[in-house]
């Protein structure tokens, strides 16, 4: 599998032995493999000596609460050939529950054994947190996932905060709507119309949260199948709340239902 991908001219092969969905997990693949230890080493050992790519890791901090073994998994990953360690600061048993612990994430970046770059994963979601988790844990690089659903100038607000110190001004309801149906037509192109569609849904419903009387709007934007009358219902967002301040759109904390 890893040599089809590397066919295909990636920068690198990334394993996930990070996700919680219960379908993956209960069968042993993805952070199911937390539960076995060795097999998870070896897999990694296989693909590092299969392909000439650099590759990489993402996991989480253990399978359950009594079983926070990320430190001793990352010495034996690296052991193993990765080139960089990406890890999501909750357990499996956890999914996206609660708030991400970056105290072990921590821990495993300051271990004098490791030196491969430790990149954290977790509850990012503005600049302030990506510049206090590099100044608290030292991390190499962070990872933002669910943050970006509805706000993918995410990455250059955090840029910005990150060079300056300064919070980026947020886009207005007329700038996110030209995004969202750039973001539309983009999923489109990629995924077809029925599936690039679905897949929009979660995306769309998150780009307006905070706009007032806004519930029937979000309705049809998570209902309708026709890409024309979901560009419709856009242009008619500008056209109804363009005028609305922006910075009253304050982004919802991430949940699991995102």
């Amino acid at each position: 599998a890893a040599r089809v991908a590397e066919a295909a001219g990636p920068d690198l092969i990334d394993i996930n032995f990070g996700c919680p969905v219960r379908k993956i997990a209960g069968r042993g693949a993805g952070s199911g493999m937390m539960r076995d230890v060795p097999k998870m080493v070896e897999m990694a050992r296989r693909i590092v000596e299969a392909v000439r790519l650099p590759v990489t890791v993402k996991t989480r901090l253990g399978w359950d609460e009594d079983s926070k073994n990320i430190v001793e998994i990352a010495e034996r990953l690296q052991d193993a050939g990765i080139a960089a360690l990406t890890i999501h600061g909750r357990t499996r048993a956890q999914m996206y529950r609660g708030e991400a612990d970056w105290t072990l994430i921590g821990e495993v970046k300051r271990n004098p054994r490791m030196r491969i770059p430790i990149v954290g994963n977790g509850d990012i979601d503005s600049g302030e947190k990506a510049a206090e988790v590099f100044e608290r844990y030292g991390v190499d690089g962070v990872m933002i996932g669910r943050a970006t659903y509805g706000r993918p100038w995410i990455f250059r607000e955090i840029r910005q905060f990150l060079s300056t110190g300064v919070p980026m001004k947020q886009p207005s309801v007329r700038e996110r709507v030209e995004l969202a149906k750039l973001h539309l037509a983009k999923s489109l192109e990629f995924k077809g119309e029925k599936v690039g569609v679905l897949e929009m849904r979660r995306h769309l419903s998150c780009y307006f949260k905070g706009l007032p009387d806004f519930k029937a709007t979000r309705l049809k934007l998570v209902t309708l199948t026709d890409p024309g009358q979901i560009v419709a219902t856009l242009d008619e967002i500008a056209r109804v709340w363009g005028d609305y301040d922006a910075s009253e759109i304050v982004p919802k904390p991430l949940s699991h239902e995102v």
